[in-house]
């Protein structure tokens, strides 16, 4: 997949089927629309796209983390930051020369409610009235939606802050993850049998509720399950700094500098702050035991 953060990077000429709009999770609404470009690069050999409005703000993905989903799904994906040019343009023009002149577009895979150009102007009412003119075809997808209620990112972010993770991930249709390099900490979990790694969220990255989840953590290609918390780890630091400590079974490597992944399964508890580290050591033990559990180990 070739990967482009301005429109003006993309230089295919051949005719493409794009689908548009912000992708801040890639839950099953936005895929829908995804295996829908799919198809039709497919069928009329076209190249696929996704361009994805980069709004800047709090994501549930972030961009390296959409990209590596992406990849091997579509030719290519364009990250259009929302500049100034952008937020200006009006909805004709961007059908004019962003979908028509640049990407060439055959076809054009959106959901209902998908606005785009100055003000929010332009609606799938105003892509259906220039498809003639623009010689594309519009493919207006309905919302995806789990128990009566559309699938959104809104849905999602409900979810994560009562930590629901079984609704989460079933609305996402993967599991809620997050990706950062390991730091050195204070070696606490190591002194009491349990040696942690300290993983820090990037600052647009949504955390689920705080508190301990049972997890799984990918280190060097390999997955391992395990439990981890989301918080500021009152009883042993007042920084308040968010972090996101894990521990791995069964790995008994060095993490420290490395990338790891964490995936979010179920939700145990809130955080807490003890009294001591006794109290806490035995809290974690109750944890390992709810983790080991969860995984059947």
């Amino acid at each position: 997949m070739q990967y482009y953060t301005e429109i003006n990077s993309y230089n295919d000429n051949r005719r493409c089927a794009v689908t548009l709009g912000k992708f801040d999770s890639l839950h099953k609404g936005h895929m829908k629309l995804i295996h829908n470009v799919q198809k039709y690069a497919k069928m009329e050999k076209l190249s696929s796209v996704v361009f994805a409005f980069d709004m800047g703000k709090d994501t549930l993905l972030t961009n390296t983390e959409r990209k590596k989903c992406l990849e091997g799904q579509v030719e290519y994906m364009i990250e259009c930051p929302f500049t100034e040019d952008i937020k200006h343009m009006e909805a004709e023009t961007f059908i004019e020369e962003i979908l028509v002149n640049k990407l060439h577009a055959l076809y054009i895979v959106v959901g209902t409610d998908f606005r785009f150009g100055y003000g929010a102007r332009g609606d799938v009412t105003m892509l259906k009235k220039y498809a003639h003119r623009g010689n594309y075809h519009l493919d207006i997808e309905e919302k995806e939606t789990y128990h009566g209620r559309e699938i959104s990112s809104t849905y999602i972010r409900e979810t994560l802050k009562k930590g629901d993770m079984a609704l989460a991930n079933q609305l996402l249709g993967y599991k809620y993850c997050m990706s950062g390099v390991v730091e050195h900490g204070k070696q606490l979990g190591r002194t009491l049998g349990f040696p942690t790694m300290n993983v820090a969220p990037t600052d647009r990255k949504i955390m689920p509720k705080s508190g301990v989840y049972a997890c799984r953590i990918k280190i060097d290609e390999l997955w391992y399950e395990g439990i981890g918390n989301v918080g500021v780890k009152p009883t042993v630091t007042d920084e308040k700094r968010l972090l996101v400590e894990v521990y791995a079974f069964n790995y008994e490597g060095d993490a420290y500098g490395k990338e790891v992944m964490v995936e979010f399964c179920s939700f145990e508890r809130p955080e807490t702050k003890f009294e001591s580290i006794d109290q806490l050591k035995e809290q974690v033990d109750n944890d390992i035991r709810f983790g080991k559990g969860y995984f059947n180990i």
